[in-house]
């Protein structure tokens, strides 16, 4: 580009030489007169122009002037003639680019190519260089022969416009990329061509199962497949592994790739011994024990990287925030062994300045500032900048947290600490919708804040209404009660839940009851909750099955006149929770344990007992986290303890558990999978005959579980790839009861609906796919399912889609 420019100068200089010649010898300029501006003013010309009024001008000091002007950029054509004693200088302006226009470009986004074009100078507003557009067009065509598009073409079209303005419009022909017909290594002995070929991500056959690997031929992707299979040696021992040269060959239609490797593999070898030097600042035994590299090991560059990263890990926890740690093999090709240098520079230790954090429209900046680890006036540690950071990224509030320190011009031994976060919404208005072929549609709505106002505090109020339950919660929580991180919350709430319309058997409870708890960190990751309530229930309508007239006859209850039976228990309870995820909201890596407990106190009108336990793992399979495998499971059991009347207590029949719906077991209709309601026959004298049903009354235990392959989403930008989550996922479980004995009764007709209730075998399984998203409205999840093992009298759903699901 520089080199036209040149020629163009020089062509046109001779000119305007030939011309002044022509004109007259050298002279004394008494004026000057410039002919031609439109756009550049008269005074930004004569500031360009070498020449002032009273300058002889001579043939040297005419070609420096054209230089000088043409070097403007403002100009395509310069004559410089002489009127007497007056110099003439006649420009014609570049003319201005008015608008740039892009047709035909699927494979380029348009605010790639205007960052391109600004970078070489071309933008609204500018003078167009015509000397420029077949550079540009050539740079184009690169980039597409870079993603193996031999055959695009790109044109740039300079249509004038009036006033000396232009429209620039490029036009693309993007073409069909080249796939690669075939990839052939030459020179592997160790391995076999199949192996190596296994370890790239552009092939010359990709099965459908692979989602990986690519035909189509990239030169970005070639050279990134180069590394990974130099590293694939390295990491084996093969220190002297090397490509030693690359051929990609064209068909004659350029719709086709051959790509031969040329390789050398060389020896294995193995780590003779081990180094550490530098300034280890009094640390030396704790990072030589550090090494996991050990003598007589086979070597291996991924394993030296590792080394690397932990002793300078290591040494940012002291606030070296900036060490360089370099290993410098030495190869000794006669025994085949590397001798590892280890060379430590820790540099001076950084304290923390400054702590700035920006991106907090709403949040305000003490409940950021009370989650960080990493505090100003202290040595920088990359622990605690990780922690910090994994602590607000728990709290759900934000969409991205980046930190990162930024050294003091000046000052070697201070660094500020930039906090940037994107908040996302965290308030949400939760509902949920639906469907089953004897359920119908239900919603349940509400409103809740998890950074009520910015305070980090929690507030909800919840309404759900349907045809089987009205509910009304308000609740509200303080996570900082005390600086320490003692928490204080309580909720009230209301329940009118008509069971027989739940897919459960018969009966109504209505049910006023409130809770207060108090939790305490023990740790980063660990954390205790206590609790204490009280519950007000009102049974009514309750029917003749065998379950409820058991727990009736145990507890000797009385139902009034009006057909209810009051009950008022208090309770306490205790959770305790370990937290080791990456992220509040869509986790990526990490585990989740929790473990509670709750039971009524003695002199409550029901005495029982509740325990559960719930786990999570997620296991990321690439560094960018957007495949990941996750498993979940819980187990509960609950069951009454003491006597009343003789009688050994249980569990009351509506507060055992119950699987299916979003949550757990998707694929079964809400509630629907565990025991089913035994209908009692009193008409039968002799003995006790029972009818299953299809209503389910639940069970006093529970094992649920659910694995999940975490996928990237489809046709999803980057932009919002941490707003949406597809999984497929495979659910187990099972519901029974441990107190009932179903063998005490004799079945009548359905008995094919009619099964061990005592026994946890009965499992119900499922495989589907779920699609969730991050709302402005709240979560959203879709969810597709199939059941693919289930027991008489299931009920099953394909779809089902709620808001304000908690993950």
């Amino acid at each position: 580009m520089a080199v036209n420019k040149v020629l163009a100068a020089s062509c046109l200089l001779a000119c305007s030489v030939i011309g002044q010649a022509q004109a007259a010898d050298a002279f004394t300029v008494k004026d000057i007169r410039i002919e031609g501006l439109q756009r550049v003013t008269l005074g930004a010309a004569l500031l360009n122009l070498p020449i002032r009024v009273g300058d002889k001008l001579d043939s040297n000091s005419s070609a420096n002037a054209v230089k000088r002007l043409y070097s403007t950029g403002n100009f395509d054509d310069i004559k410089m003639s002489r009127d007497g004693d007056v110099l003439v200088v006649q420009v014609k302006e570049r003319p201005t680019i008015s608008q740039i226009e892009f047709e035909g470009n699927k494979d380029i986004k348009e605010e790639q190519l205007k960052q391109t074009l600004e970078s070489s100078g071309v933008r609204v507003g500018d003078a167009l260089d015509r000397t420029m557009l077949r550079s540009l067009e050539k740079s184009l065509e690169d980039f597409y022969y870079g993603v193996g598009k031999y055959s695009a073409k790109v044109q740039a079209i300079a249509t004038p416009l009036p006033r000396n303005r232009v429209n620039l419009k490029f036009k693309f022909i993007e073409g069909v990329s080249a796939k690669i017909q075939q990839i052939n290594i030459v020179g592997n002995t160790k391995f076999p061509e199949e192996k190596l070929i296994a370890q790239l991500s552009l092939r010359d056959d990709v099965p459908w199962w692979n989602f990986m690997a690519d035909q189509k031929y990239q030169k970005q992707k070639l050279e990134a497949d180069i590394e990974t299979l130099r590293s694939f040696y390295m990491n084996r021992g093969y220190a002297r592994f090397k490509v030693n040269s690359t051929q990609v060959s064209m068909t004659p239609d350029r719709k086709g790739l051959y790509v031969t490797l040329n390789i050398h593999e060389g020896e294995q070898y193995t780590v003779n011994n081990i180094d550490l030097k530098g300034n280890l600042e009094g640390h030396s035994g704790e990072m030589r024990a550090l090494i996991p590299l050990e003598k007589g090991a086979m070597y291996s560059a991924a394993d030296v990287t590792h080394t690397e990263e932990i002793l300078s890990k290591y040494l940012g926890r002291f606030g070296y925030a900036y060490p360089k740690v370099n290993t410098y093999p030495t190869m000794n090709d006669e025994t085949k062994q590397v001798d590892l240098n280890i060379n430590v520079e820790p540099g001076p230790r950084v304290y923390v300045r400054r702590i700035n954090i920006t991106g907090n429209q709403v949040t305000k900046d003490e409940v950021l500032r009370r989650e960080l680890r990493q505090m100003e006036g202290t040595w920088l540690s990359g622990d605690k900048i990780e922690s910090s950071k994994s602590r607000l990224e728990k709290l759900g509030y934000f969409e991205k947290v980046d930190i990162q320190p930024h050294r003091i011009p000046g000052h070697e031994d201070q660094a500020d600490l930039d906090v940037e976060v994107k908040e996302r919404s965290v308030g949400s208005i939760n509902g949920g919708v639906g469907y089953g072929t004897e359920s119908g549609v239900s919603f349940q709505a509400g409103i809740s804040q998890d950074n009520f106002f910015g305070s980090g505090n929690k507030g909800a109020i919840n309404f759900e209404t349907n045809k089987y339950s009205k509910n009304v919660e308000l609740s509200f929580t303080d996570p900082y009660f005390t600086v320490d991180g003692v928490s204080l919350g309580g909720k009230v709430y209301y329940n009118k839940f008509t069971a027989g319309d739940a897919n459960l058997v018969d009966y109504d409870n209505e049910t006023v009851g409130t809770k207060a708890t108090l939790g305490y960190p023990l740790d980063e990751l660990n954390s205790l909750e206590y609790g204490l309530g009280y519950e007000h229930n009102k049974l009514s309508q309750t029917t003749n099955y065998a379950q409820i007239n058991k727990f009736w006859f145990i507890n000797s209850i009385d139902v009034t006149e009006d057909g209810h039976a009051v009950f008022n228990d208090y309770d306490v309870s205790l959770t305790w929770t370990r937290n080791n995820l990456d992220k509040g909201m869509f986790p990526t890596q990490g585990n989740r344990q929790q473990t509670s407990g709750r039971i009524t106190v003695p002199g409550s009108d029901l005495q029982f007992y509740k325990v559960s336990f719930e786990d999570a793992h997620y296991y990321p399979f690439d560094r960018d986290h957007q495949w990941v495998v996750s498993g979940r499971f819980k187990t509960a059991y609950g069951d009454g303890y003491g006597q009343k009347n003789g009688y050994n207590q249980v569990l009351p029949f509506f507060e055992n558990y119950y699987a299916g719906g979003s949550q757990w077991m998707r694929g079964f209709q809400s509630n629907s999978v565990g025991p089913r309601g035994i209908q009692l026959d009193r008409t039968i004298v002799s003995g006790a005959v029972v009818y299953p049903e299809d209503k389910s009354i639940g069970g006093n235990a529970i094992a649920v579980a659910s694995a999940e392959l975490i996928v990237p989403t489809p046709f999803i930008s980057d932009t919002y790839r941490n707003q949406l989550r597809t999984t497929v996922f495979y659910d187990v479980g099972t519901v029974w009861d441990t107190t009932f004995n179903d063998s005490l009764y004799t079945c009548g007709y359905a008995c094919d609906r009619y099964y061990d209730y005592a026994s946890p075998s009965n499992l119900r399984m499922s495989v589907g796919m779920s699609l969730q998203w991050l709302s402005p409205m709240g979560p959203l999840v879709f969810s597709f399912a199939k059941p693919v093992k289930k027991m008489p009298g299931d009920k099953t759903e394909v779809f089902n889609f709620n808001i304000g699901r908690t993950f």
